[in-house]
Order: C-alpha cells, then structure tokens, then sequence
C-alpha cells in the first residue's frame, strides 16, 4: 500500500533500506505515543515518517518532525486515546494543546477578502 511504499522510499533515499524491519517494529509504538490515531492519510504518513526518524537518527524522539508536533498540540484534533504526556509537554514548551476543533482559532477572512475584491 502507499504508506509501506513510501517507507520504503524514504529509506532507500537515506541509504537504509536494510533498516525496513526495524520501522515496521517503531511504527505501533509511534501510534501509541500519538494517541492510537488511525493509520489513515495524512496521519499513517506522519507516524511512519516519525518511525523512520526514530530508526535513523538511533534515539526515539531525538527529532520530531513538524506534523507529528502537530498531532502532540491537539492540531489534528482529538486522539482515541491521549498521547503520550511527556512527548506533548515537550512539544508544547509550556503552550496549551488544542482541545477545541482545530479550525475555531482561525480568524474570519471573508469578509476581508471580499473588501479586496
């Protein structure tokens, strides 16, 4: 499927096709750090990216890539389950996650636009 195939790109593009099992091991504990999300687009992406990051760089976490940052804030809406406490402390630096829906702290455009018009 995509997201297997992309793992499999994102590693050969770092030289580390060999590292493929090891992924595939990360990739529950990724999910389980981010709440269970599903394994869906754009979140099935975002955890194997994660995973990889975490084979390649040798230490879980040492790197969080920006969408995962996004899922620890609360931006991709609510978990099944929360994440992982420590790993969204350490995301927020003191900030408050997202607990309403993502799209409510948007301020309104429209009419704005429309006076471009």
């Amino acid at each position: 499927g995509g997201m297997l195939t992309n793992l499999e790109g994102q590693l050969k593009q770092q030289n580390a096709a060999d590292k493929l099992d090891q992924v595939l091991a990360e990739i529950p504990r990724v999910r389980e750090d981010l709440g269970f999300i599903p394994l869906v687009t754009p979140t099935s992406q975002i955890v194997g990216t994660q995973a990889v990051l975490n084979v390649l760089t040798g230490e879980r976490y040492k790197t969080i890539a920006k969408e995962t940052a996004g899922i620890l804030k609360g931006e991709y809406g609510h978990t099944p389950v929360p994440v992982n406490a420590a790993l969204q402390a350490r995301v927020l630096e003191g900030g408050a996650p997202v607990t309403c829906r993502p799209a409510d702290l948007l301020k309104p455009e429209l009419a704005e636009l429309e006076a471009d018009v």
